[in-house]
């Protein structure tokens, strides 16, 4: 394994899945990193899981709709390794997710909570993150979703806060980007998780895959693997960007 981000430090804001995939690849590769999530109960397992095996990563709870919460959790970050050199914001908001509908009949409720985790809150962890980031000059990295550009008919709440955290990383890149920090969002296809693969029908997975131009479905190591790369030397002149990683899905510029 290459070790391209020694001595550095990333909060993986949203642990399971995606984010536990790229808190392990991240620190494999040599980082210091603080998972975070709303369960802190599964964030510290999955932390400690890593610690046993000699990575240097820490878990703990925070909730991303609580804007002193993630200045608490990039505060943790700093005190504990010294620094803060990237923040990935992963986190959303699932229950919400569940209850999305079409614009007619999503409840006003089920829209704030979304808003509250996915846009105001990847907005939390940019405002709080950036002044660290400037300083050494860092990345910053959110999980977006096909479901920005595709259209669909239900998801729309979903949808609109991934576009709308699309143009937080435009903005981000073209005020601090001279400053030396790099900020792109990563849209996923269908990546199948633990909960997909224990929740979806194999049937389904299978529909899915048939009507897609790749000859597998997405894994969480994929998108750990790009939050990698883009926060390493590799990725350095790339910013501002919405990075398809979706197996030909998207089709897109």
């Amino acid at each position: 394994m290459m070790r391209r981000l020694e001595g550095k430090v990333a909060i993986v804001a949203g642990a399971g899945g995606i984010g536990t995939a790229t808190a392990f690849r991240l620190a494999q590769e040599g980082a210091g990193v603080l998972l975070g999530d709303l369960n802190g109960d599964g964030a510290r397992a999955d932390a400690e899981a890593m610690a046993a095996d000699g990575l240097n990563v820490i878990g703990m709870a925070y909730d991303q709709g609580d804007d002193a919460s993630v200045a608490a959790l990039v505060a943790k970050a700093v005190e504990h390794f010294g620094r803060l050199d990237f923040m990935h914001a992963n986190a959303a908001n699932m229950k919400a997710i569940r209850e999305d509908g079409d614009a007619v009949s999503i409840s006003l409720e089920t829209f704030d909570a979304t808003v509250a985790v996915n846009m105001r809150g990847v907005l939390s962890c940019a405002r709080h993150a950036l002044p660290h980031l400037v300083a050494n000059r860092g990345a910053f990295v959110v999980t977006s979703s096909s479901a920005a550009h595709m259209g669909e008919p239900e998801r729309v709440a979903y949808a609109m806060t991934k576009a709308a955290v699309n143009a937080l990383v435009r903005h981000i890149a073209s005020r601090w980007g001279k400053e030396g920090v790099r900020a792109n969002a990563i849209a996923p296809g269908m990546v199948m998780t633990a909960q997909i693969k224990q929740n979806m029908p194999v049937e389904f997975q299978q529909q899915v895959l048939a009507a897609h131009r790749h000859w597998r479905l997405g894994e969480s190591e994929d998108i750990a693997a790009m939050v990698a790369m883009l926060f390493s030397p590799d990725g350095e002149w790339i910013n501002g960007q919405v990075l398809a990683v979706d197996g030909g899905a998207s089709i897109r510029p």
